[in-house]
């Protein structure tokens, strides 16, 4: 496997490639700069030295005459390590002094301007050359006179070279030093992480609760804010399960203990009234325990999907009417009618459907259950919230049950044997799973337990 890079290393390598990009684009500029500076400085060399012998060129006796300054050859002196060649032409080209056949070609004037610089070779080594004309108008002579004076470039190279070192030399130790720093900063800003592994790593694996984020740096806040949000989730899950095994574990206990006592019963009696009582009770039993596992299955999947499930569009009229249409509720109540109050305007909320039809079947188990028929459900709009309710023709609970209903397994004393407790409490999940809130209002002539949801836009 190959070993995943540090972040450590992965920043300081984004250091190094950012720091060895702008050396480079610094040294070319430097080079480019002391280039022209080299070339400048030795240019003024090679013009005042060419000055200096076009100054002391006089005429006698008809003829050009070179008097060689010394201050030319201690111009060109500057580079001891360079070549010079010098030439002094009259008119035609002639040669009045110099070196001859190593002159160089000189490029076409371009409108007499004098200087002229040019680059050109010395027997066959790079050099700089100028040319100055000086033009002479006399009785006994007239015509230009050119001088023409190079070296060659190893100066320059030399002081271009000293240019970019003097220039790089403290950029490499700052750069050096820059990478120090950030090696010590990259660490000090990865310390808080190290800190947050070795207390995860001493962690339970039970201990869900949120990490602190104070005095933390913001990026590691979001990382953190969103990981606690994560664990707060998984604590959810986690309770959930245990909740349901507890649940499961506590309230099996006496249902299944009582259906052992009734078929022992049923067993050990002979045939006639006691048999047929014990094999009631033994149904009525059964029947509780199935609807206790049901609705113990049905809040765990609830809470498990209003956390994990997608949101999306639902109609709660549509809701409404698959629970009447399912009619389930005649296995509870055959005789029953239940009645559909929805409108022709949609009541979209934004939710699971799923968990939306599991709250609202517990909402009509529970009126026909423990309240009196006729019963209906529907749906309404109320400003900004969507409504799903049940409403039948009892009294409701007293207010003091009212308060504690939606608590895991809260019967009052006139619950029958096959209720769980659980309705409610899956109601009120999912009520708190969508931002929503369950209602409990006593109407003239009735009860009404009311599911609330915040109202979406239609199509949203």
């Amino acid at each position: 496997m190959v070993r995943p890079r540090s972040l450590t290393g992965r920043v300081l390598g984004a250091v190094l490639a950012i720091l060895l990009l702008g050396g480079l684009l610094v040294a070319g500029s430097t080079w480019w700069n002391g280039r022209q500076a080299a070339r400048q400085a030795y240019d003024r060399i090679l013009l005042g030295a060419a000055s200096d012998i076009a100054e002391s060129i006089r005429i006698q006796n008809g003829a050009p005459l070179v008097d060689l300054p010394v201050s030319a050859f201690e111009l060109l002196a500057q580079a001891p390590q360079d070549r010079v060649h010098y030439t002094v032409t009259g008119p035609g080209g002639s040669l009045i002094t110099g070196l001859d056949g190593a002159g160089p070609v000189a490029p076409p004037s371009r409108g007499g301007a004098s200087p002229r610089f040019f680059d050109a070779r010395m027997d066959g080594e790079a050099a700089r050359f100028v040319r100055v004309t000086r033009r002479f108008v006399e009785r006994d002579f007239s015509g230009p006179v050119d001088v023409t004076v190079g070296q060659t470039l190893r100066a320059r190279q030399a002081m271009t070279a000293e240019l970019m070192l003097d220039a790089l030399l403290p950029m490499a130790v700052a750069g050096l030093a820059l990478m120090v720093i950030a090696w010590i900063v990259i660490r000090s800003a990865l310390h808080p992480l190290k800190a947050l592994s070795r207390d995860l790593a001493r962690r339970d694996p039970n201990d869900l609760t949120p990490i602190a984020t104070d005095r933390l740096p913001r990026e590691l806040q979001l990382m953190l804010g969103a990981m606690n949000r994560f664990m707060g989730r998984l604590d959810g899950q986690v309770e959930t399960m245990r909740n349901l095994i507890s649940d499961t574990a506590h309230q099996l206990r006496t249902p299944v203990a009582a259906i052992r006592v009734q078929a022992e019963i049923a067993a050990t009696e002979a045939e006639g009234a006691t048999r047929g009582r014990a094999l009631d009770r033994l149904l009525g039993r059964t029947r509780s325990l199935g609807q206790l596992l049901d609705q113990l299955l049905s809040r765990a999947l609830v809470i498990h999907r209003t956390d994990s499930a997608q949101r999306v569009a639902v109609d709660l009229r549509e809701v409404a009417l698959e629970i009447v249409e399912r009619d389930d509720h005649a296995l509870i109540a055959p005789g029953v009618e239940i009645r559909l109050l929805i409108g022709e305007e949609p009541v979209i909320v934004r939710a699971d459907a799923f968990s939306l039809g599991e709250a609202a079947r517990n909402l009509l188990g529970n009126a026909i259950r423990h309240g009196l028929p006729p019963v209906s459900i529907g749906t309404e709009r109320r400003g900004d919230r969507a409504i799903l309710w049940v409403q039948d023709a009892g009294p409701g609970p007293a207010p003091a049950v009212t308060a504690r209903l939606g608590e895991r397994f809260n019967r009052n004393a006139g619950s029958r044997e096959s209720s769980a407790g659980l309705g409610l409490s899956i109601v009120r999940s999912v009520a708190a799973a969508f931002d929503g809130a369950v209602e409990m209002t006593p109407l003239e002539g009735g009860f009404r337990a009311a599911l609330v949801l915040p109202l979406a836009e239609e199509g949203k």
